[in-house]
Parts: structure tokens; sequence; C-alpha cells
């Protein structure tokens, strides 16, 4: 407590002088824990977003970048052999859809209308009624699942539409469900058409020529995601008699979010890389002002020895004010590293995630704890070492 004391008259009693060389240590904190929160509450909000998102199936259709795209077409015959042939594959049916122009009674509007399962892509929760069952599926129902933007846009009144009619081009559907609304934020959205019909009916009734844009295949088990989807392109491609050139890709919940954790974690790691070479230069400058101190202080430490001092007393004084100075630059950092991120949540990330990301308090004092540890260690123990080594004699005499 003494050296804690000693240490803090030291550092109010150049109050200038301390704070400049804790400036560096400051900057360098306050930046990494800035990039800290940013990167965790975008994150936050990407994965949030796409939290609907079923990770249990995914995408395959014809890659965009070869010679002849009408080859590598995906026929409503291969759907079926594909769930026929390939492990861990439960389900298959034609994705993408169509626009389509959407009517009930007055109301009216072009919506894109998509084939659905009872396994559903988008996992919001419905707001009336219910999604689709195996019943709807093999009695290839003339029903439909909205989502909340079209119930709003073709029910203006309101109240349950839940057995009411809408008409798609020509067909007429059954209402049995409306999507709820989707949290507020730029990047929550539904991952369907507006208007959802079983996969059998649309079969049925819009892909006359038997072949589909791309085709979804849910899982039994989606651990093996990745080995069921390479396995899915080969037995298509053995289907297409496996011309050279044949080109397929795949679309899924883990592409998309493995995608964005990577930005994240690259432009994290950039920020760090800056941010300790600013803790570099700080460093330096808190063991240039230690030396200082030690040099301006010589005759207070050739006292302290001739009155019975200690090697290990003078050694723990010196070292216990250049941690109190890298403690103090590193709170401060820390405080406005998550000041700035705090202010960018409320202003710019609410827009995109719909609430306020919770700050990562234990990250952060972890991340502050080891840059002030390491900084101490590394450019603080010179300074207080040679301090201790002094010659009492010799420091006595030093003028």
């Amino acid at each position: 407590m003494i050296y804690l004391e000693e240490a803090l008259r030291v550092l109010f009693a150049n109050k200038v002088r301390t704070l400049l060389t804790i400036t560096g240590l400051i900057i360098g904190v306050g930046a990494v824990i800035a990039i800290q929160v940013l990167g965790a509450s975008m994150a936050t909000a990407v994965n949030g977003a796409l939290g609907n998102l079923a990770d249990n199936s995914f995408i395959v259709s014809p890659s965009q970048f070869q010679g002849d795209f009408r080859k590598a077409a995906i026929k409503i015959s291969d759907i079926a052999d594909v769930v026929q042939n390939v492990p861990n594959v439960i389900q298959g049916l034609p994705a993408g859809g169509q626009r389509v122009l959407v009517q009930h009674e007055h109301a009216q509007a072009r919506y894109r209308l998509s084939p659905e399962s009872d396994h559903p892509f988008d996992n919001s929760a419905t707001a009336y009624g219910r999604k689709f069952v195996a019943d709807d599926l093999v009695a290839a129902a003339s029903i439909c699942v909205l989502t909340n933007r079209a119930y709003a846009k073709l029910f203006p009144s309101g109240g349950d539409p839940i057995g009411q009619s809408v008409y798609a081009g020509l067909h007429r559907y059954v209402v049995i469900g409306v999507l709820a609304a989707p949290k507020r934020g730029l990047l929550n959205t539904n991952f369907t058409g507006d208007l959802m019909i079983p996969y059998t009916t649309y079969t049925k009734q819009y892909i006359h020529g038997g072949l589909a844009f791309g085709a979804r295949f849910v899982v039994a088990d989606p651990s093996s995601m990745s080995l069921t989807e390479i396995a899915v392109m080969n037995e298509i491609k053995k289907l297409h008699g496996n011309p050279k050139g044949l080109q397929f890709q795949t679309f899924d919940k883990s592409l998309i979010t493995g995608g964005i954790n990577g930005i994240f974690k690259v432009l994290t790691l950039i920020v760090a890389l800056i941010g300790a070479v600013s803790l570099l230069v700080a460093g330096i400058g808190v063991m240039n002002i230690m030396l200082v101190s030690v040099t301006e202080r010589t005759r207070e430490i050739g006292v302290r020895k001739a009155i019975g001092a200690r090697r290990g007393q003078v050694l723990a004084q010196f070292f216990i004010e250049a941690l109190l100075l890298c403690g103090l630059g590193c709170f401060i950092g820390m405080i406005i590293g998550l000041s700035i991120g705090s202010i960018v949540n409320h202003v710019a990330i609410v827009k995109l995630n719909g609430s306020v990301p919770p700050l990562p308090w234990i990250q952060s004092l972890v991340t502050t704890a080891t840059f002030m540890i390491v900084v101490t260690l590394a450019f603080g123990t010179y300074p207080a070492y040679r301090a201790a080594g002094l010659d009492p004699i010799e420091a006595l005499r030093y003028e």
C-alpha cells in the first residue's frame, strides 16, 4: 500500500508527463476494444438476421460460370433420384419461384410465389394458422402461406385470413397460415417467397417442362451437410452422363455465416495489428519516462538504500509505478473503446439488428488486463531493475 501511494504521488505530481506517456496506450487499447465491440455487434446482427434460415437444408443450382448452362439444368426426375440414392437426404423439392399477380377481393400486388415443404426453409413463427404438413404435400393441396408483408397488402382491413382465398394468376389458394412479422431491422427478412404453396402443387402447376431452376434438399443430419452436398452434386452429374465442364453450386446457412464471420475476423486481426504497433510505441514511451524518472530520483534511491531499503523494495516501488502507469492508460483506453462501440451500436447497428447488442465487457476486461500485463512486463521491468541495481554510495553522489 505504501508503494502504491508513493507511485500515485509521483504520477499526479507530473500530470502532463503522465498524460502524454499514456496517450499511446489509450489510443492503442481504445482502437482494439472499439473494433472488438463493432465486430461482435456486426456478427450478432448478421447471425441474428440469418437465425430464421433453416440449417438442415441446402440449395443446389447450375453454376452460371460454365459454357452451356442448359446441360446443367436440374430435372424433377433428378431430384427424385437424388432423394432415393444419396444417404442423409430425406426430401427434395424444386427451388426458386416466380413472380405472379396475387389478388384478394379488390387488393392485388405482384409477389414471388415459391414452393415449400413440411421442412420450412424459413423458421419464422406464424401469426395466424399453421405451416404445411406432410398430408398437404401428398394431396398437392391448393393452399398457401403468406408472409406478413403479403398479408398486410392483401388484407388491408386485418383480421384472421385463415380459410379465405387468394388468386395467384389463374390458380386459387386457400390461406392456411401467415408468417409473423420479422424483427425490426434492415437485415431481418424472410427467406422465402411472399406466397408459399406445397412443392407438390408447385411442381404440378408451374413446372410443365420438367426443369427446375435449382433444387433444395433436406438432410437428416446437418453435421454432414458438406459431405452430403458433394454427394448430391456427384449424383446429379452422374444422372447427366458426367459431361466435362458440368458445374453446380450450393447454398446453405453455413456458407453465409462462415463468409461473414471470416470477414470480421480479418478486419479484427488487421486492427489488432495496428493497435499492437501503437502499444509497442506506447510501451517504448513508458520505458523512456520510467528511465528518466529513475535518473531524476537517483539521489532519492541512494537515500532509501542508505537507511535500509532492500533491493527488492526498490524494485517493487518502480515496478508498481510502471504497472500503475500502464493500467491507467489501458483502463482509459478501454472506457473510450467501449464508449465508441456503444455510440455506434445505438446509431448504426440498431438499424441492422433491430436492437442494441450488449457490450462485451468480459472480453474487453480480459483484453485490457492482457495488454496491461504484457506492456508492464516488457517495458517496465528494465527501469525497475535498473533502479534496484544502483549502488547506494554512487547514488548519493549523483547530482
